[in-house]
């Protein structure tokens, strides 16, 4: 019988709610997800690719076919390592979809026997994303609700 992977790939600098609600609705639709941070030497994250991960591990506990992984370089040439069939992104607005869809083009290019599923993340989360609870735990505001409890501990210890 065909086991059916997925890799949900991102930064997850810091891991949202909005990403525990794809990871959810993931393992309900593919054996197994593989949540697959990034490590990308261009960018200088405010969590190391370690602690990202480590964090991931701890609050996806609770899903038995969540794996948590590193990779770096292209993609697709991670998702062959990975003999997975899907590749898991979410949408929240459609300025995502014009560098999804892009990005989705040239992976089935670089390769065709992968699928991209574009997910959209519950509506309390449209609006979410790493970058935006990075800036409003930096400048002090609450996070509460946008991230889990560990990542609200982890963020203020290292913005304060």
């Amino acid at each position: 019988m065909k086991s059916t992977v997925a890799i949900y790939p991102g930064s997850f600098d810091p891991v949202t709610n909005g990403h525990l609600d794809l990871i959810a609705r993931g393992a309900r639709i593919f054996d197994r997800l593989v949540v697959a941070v990034l490590q990308n030497l261009d960018k200088a994250p405010l969590f190391s690719a370690a602690e990202r991960a480590e964090m991931l591990r701890e609050v996806t506990r609770e899903w038995s076919n969540v794996e948590v992984d590193l990779f770096d370089g292209l993609l697709v040439d991670y998702v062959r390592r990975r003999n997975a069939h899907a590749i898991l992104r979410g949408i929240r607005a459609i300025s995502d979809y014009e560098y999804e869809f892009q990005m989705a083009l040239m992976n089935r290019r670089l390769e065709p026997n992968v699928e991209t599923v574009f997910m959209m993340p519950a509506e309390k989360y449209s609006y979410l994303s790493s970058r935006i609870v990075r800036e409003v735990a930096q400048l002090g505001g609450s996070i509460e609700g946008l991230v889990p409890p560990l990542v609200v501990e982890r963020l203020k210890s290292k913005v304060h």
